[in-house]
């Protein structure tokens, strides 16, 4: 029972997703995170507005309860789960951001400085989540999907338009962590 109140090993964690592709699939279903967004927007009236959220959006029910599960899963990850002991940062890693004055996570997953409560008060940061949150938006509506339904249903069905997609997505983050950020900070 302690186990479940860990931080669980990849292995385990990635044999899970396995599995919930192989169900998904079995039902005919493909996942995704950002088809949400269509449904919420749908849901909230968007079809009003534009063509593109004119869709069955009853048929999308069972993926909103894929967003639900992945809110309350982080949630009690965070919550119950975390286990500060086994997170680690290369040197180099935790070296290269303290030149950009961010500081290294302590333990936790994420630094504050991009990812606590603080960026709310900023005015720069508010930009930089709100261009970014954009150009995430428009990025996945262009490559047809997100980074987890391309990574995840995409590759595993050895769709070619998927491995395009992740190839960008790692693209754009390596250009992202190594060029764009450090000008940020």
């Amino acid at each position: 029972m302690e186990m479940l109140f860990h931080t669980w090993h990849w292995a385990l964690a990635g044999f899970l997703i396995a599995l919930i592709m192989l169900t998904l699939n079995y039902f005919g279903k493909v996942f995704g995170m950002s088809s949400n967004l269509r449904s919420l927007c749908t849901l909230a009236g968007g079809d009003k507005c534009a063509d593109f959220f004119k869709f069955d959006v009853k048929s999308q029910y069972w993926n909103l309860l894929v967003l639900a599960g992945a809110m309350l899963g982080g949630f009690v990850a965070v919550h119950y789960m975390s286990d500060p002991t086994n997170v680690s940062l290369n040197p180099k890693t935790i070296e290269q951001l303290q030149k950009m004055g961010i500081e290294a996570p302590q333990g936790k997953l994420l630094p504050d400085a991009l990812f606590g409560n603080q960026v709310f008060t900023s005015p720069k940061m508010m930009a930089v989540l709100l261009i970014g949150g954009l150009l995430i938006g428009f990025g996945s509506r262009y490559a047809g999907g997100c980074t987890s339904g391309h990574a995840i249903a995409g590759m595993s069905n050895l769709q070619r338009q998927s491995l395009k997609a992740v190839v960008g997505f790692f693209i754009g983050g390596l250009i992202m962590s190594h060029f764009i950020l450090p000008l940020i900070f």
